[in-house]
């Protein structure tokens, strides 16, 4: 996910469902994506082909409501930043679905508030809310018990649990920290900038990004199989589409951007792994899972 929260409030039954609709599709992108990855495509080749068709849908509906942006010498210099952390956070996210079960590399990644708030701390100076400081125990022992850190639900040793998720924890985390960086110098940076034409220079410079990366491993790995080619299209359509309600239906809704309901992602993408790819965790990761979740919403909904 590359959307910018906006500040929380209250919404329609309509705008509720659309960010319903909006959750289901990311966690289906990243339940797509694990199809593609399982069949010859690679993390580099994926976010290309998502992030190039996104940007373009963006540039094509700004272009159609004649909307022509303009950007002071501070947006000039920031947003390729942000676009540079977006654009690393989409590899690593990818890198982690690829090695860990789908609903496991979500909710490390939804880690970000936590990361957010040491950001602002570091880079701005602005003291982490009491509620933020609350929840971070809750989000951590949560992402404990879902991660199976201890090894006590797959039977294996500390160690061993680590050898085996270790790596896709890694990059979710450093998908998580780059994205809350991201979410921060937005905030303070460029939180003027329609969110349209935001997205549209995000996701052409992860587009970059991801093409640096192609280049350097001697080019695209494209499917080796029919479902490969499916679950490519797929994530592609989903990621496209979910980003093209975001910024053209959710406004006349009441909403901008994104909101805390959509962090119900994760559930939707257990669900969804487990129908589709037989992913499947003991009940107390379920519980884990259902705790990350439930204390992001809480600190989304919250009243600033």
């Amino acid at each position: 996910m590359a959307a910018i929260p906006a500040p929380a409030r209250a919404i329609s039954g309509a705008a509720f469902a659309t960010l319903l609709l909006i959750a289901l599709m990311m966690g289906a992108n990243h339940v797509a994506a694990r199809i593609a990855f399982n069949n010859g495509v690679d993390v580099a080749t994926a976010v290309v082909f998502r992030s190039t068709v996104t940007a373009l849908v963006i540039v094509a509906i700004l272009a159609s409501q004649g909307l022509r942006p303009r950007f002071s010498p501070r947006h000039k210099r920031m947003l390729p930043a942000i676009g540079l952390l977006v654009g690393v956070q989409s590899l690593c996210l990818y890198s982690s679905v690829a090695r860990l079960p789908v609903a496991l590399a979500l909710l490390a990644f939804n880690t970000y508030p936590i990361w957010t708030a040491f950001w602002d701390a570091v880079v701005y100076r602005r003291r982490p809310e009491k509620t933020m400081l609350a929840a971070m125990p809750v989000i951590l022992v949560g992402l404990a018990l879902a991660l199976d850190v201890f090894g006590a639900a797959s039977g294996l040793s500390t160690s061993g649990q680590w050898t085996r998720i270790g790596a896709g924890v890694g990059f979710a985390l450093a998908a998580a920290a780059t994205f809350g960086l991201a979410l921060v110098l937005t905030q303070h940076e460029a939180g003027d900038v329609d969110g349209r034409v935001r997205t549209a220079t995000t996701m052409t410079m992860a587009s970059l990004v991801a093409l640096t990366m192609v280049a350097s491993q001697g080019g695209f790995h494209l499917p080796s199989a029919p479902a490969g080619w499916a679950g490519l299209a797929t994530l592609t359509f989903l990621y496209g589409t979910a980003f093209t309600i975001m910024f053209t239906v959710l406004p006349r809704l009441g909403v901008v951007g994104n909101s805390a309901i959509m962090n119900v992602e994760p559930v939707f993408a257990l669900v969804l792994a487990w129908l589709v790819l037989g992913q499947a965790i003991a009940p107390v990761q379920v519980a884990g899972a259902l705790l990350v979740v439930g204390a992001v919403m809480a600190l989304g909904l919250r009243k600033r």
